[in-house]
């Protein structure tokens, strides 16, 4: 089996390279600052470690959503208008039109000899989806390629559970966690908390762990030491790959 190279560049953007196709998951590129959303503020507290010209040309972006500043903030929504494919919701295609892409849950398209698939995900608890919009995660595969679970900003473990019976298992997960809250949905988290990573990827199969999404920004609420800390009490510390910003890891 071949490997999968995972460059973390901050917040809930990586450069994946798989199967010599290179994937860029949800584009932040902006310094630190505020941003507005409704009557919310959002307060993004790192920039990233690697600007757009760091890195080499993509393939394709992996986006998760286009709505929330966080997952596509001002430079990266920017920098996506010239991207050759940008894979999304329906409703990001709705916004955004070209380059944008819908590839509607559990549908599929083929970025040179990797498959991309659709996966269900919810960004809060059941029910929340008129107030946190629609979202998805992906699933990598192809013959001779390890198995890599993108999941974007989901919070729900039963829709882990329905990719990883269809699905599963998988070699590698890349879990958005750090329990996300906003005043939007008081009583819940946006996106998985630690010990639902670390549940995650014991329903998954998972060999391999690297979190995003779960630092650099003021909403979230648990960190790289509570992922640490939720592996280790799962005995699962050898999976999680906590990486540096700007650095990477190669898995199979």
């Amino acid at each position: 089996m071949t490997t999968v190279e995972i460059q973390y560049v901050g917040g809930p953007t990586s450069l994946i390279t798989l199967g010599g196709i290179r994937l860029l998951t949800d584009p932040t590129f902006d310094a630190p600052g505020e941003y507005t959303v409704g009557t919310r503020k959002l307060v993004k507290t790192t920039g990233p470690a690697l600007r757009p010209s760091d890195l080499p040309p993509v393939d394709a972006v992996l986006l998760s959503h286009d709505h929330h500043p966080d997952n596509l903030d001002t430079a990266g929504r920017a920098w996506v208008t010239s991207a050759p494919l940008v894979l999304s919701t329906p409703s990001a295609h709705g916004r955004l039109g070209a380059p944008v892409r819908a590839l509607p849950t559990w549908e599929h398209t083929e970025v040179g000899d990797v498959r991309v698939t659709a996966v269900p995900a919810l960004h809060g608890p059941k029910g929340s989806e008129p107030l946190v919009g629609e979202v998805t995660g992906f699933l990598l595969s192809g013959p001779g390629l390890p198995k890599v679970y993108v999941s974007g900003d989901n919070a729900d473990l039963d829709l882990v559970r329905e990719i990883a019976d269809r699905e599963g298992p998988v070699d590698v997960a890349i879990l958005f966690a750090g329990a996300a809250r906003t005043p939007l949905v008081p009583d819940a988290t946006l996106t998985l908390t630690s010990e639902q990573a670390a549940q995650a990827a014991t329903v998954l199969g998972a060999r391999h762990v690297v979190p995003l999404h779960f630092e650099h920004w003021g909403h979230f609420t648990q960190n790289g030491p509570t992922l640490t800390k939720a592996f280790a009490e799962a005995g699962l510390t050898d999976r999680l790959h906590l990486l540096e910003p700007g650095s990477s890891v190669r898995l199979s």
